[in-house]
């Protein structure tokens, strides 16, 4: 693998981590997905606008990304169907629930700023993964 391959990668992570240390610096927010996305739905007073600016500037850079390089999106492995993803969001977001956090919340940002709590669950999330892949690779 050359360095020209893996700049994509390299610059994702580094937009990542530049835009989650403006939201704490500037705003004193920690980026994570599911409480920005639980914000909009359940506002604080002038909570709103930021969290809907926030999910826009995901979805929009989803779209804009489809529209620059169609490629990226063409190779999918068989679609999982309907009840499959609406089972797999409820569980997400149980998790996510559970854990007082989802893995950008806590990954992205607990673990810069050193929080046990974020370490422990980036581990669980981790060893989570790695079991439900062995689980479909190998008995389902």
């Amino acid at each position: 693998m050359n360095l020209l391959s893996m700049l994509p990668a390299i610059a994702g992570g580094l937009l990542i981590g530049v835009a989650s240390t403006m939201l704490l610096a500037l705003n004193g927010r920690i980026a994570g997905v599911s409480g920005i996305v639980g914000g909009v739905m359940f506002p604080s007073q002038g909570d709103r606008p930021w969290r809907l600016a926030f999910v826009a500037g995901l979805v929009g850079g989803g779209v804009a990304l489809r529209l620059a390089s169609p490629a990226v999106f063409g190779a999918r492995a068989a679609s999982p169907g309907w009840a499959t993803l609406v089972l797999a969001g409820l569980l997400v977001g149980a998790g996510s629930w559970l854990g007082n956090g989802c893995t950008s919340g806590h990954g992205v940002c607990g673990l810069s700023r050193k929080s046990p709590r974020s370490l422990t669950s980036v581990l669980t999330f981790m060893a989570t993964a790695m079991l439900v892949v062995w689980a479909v690779r190998h008995v389902g």
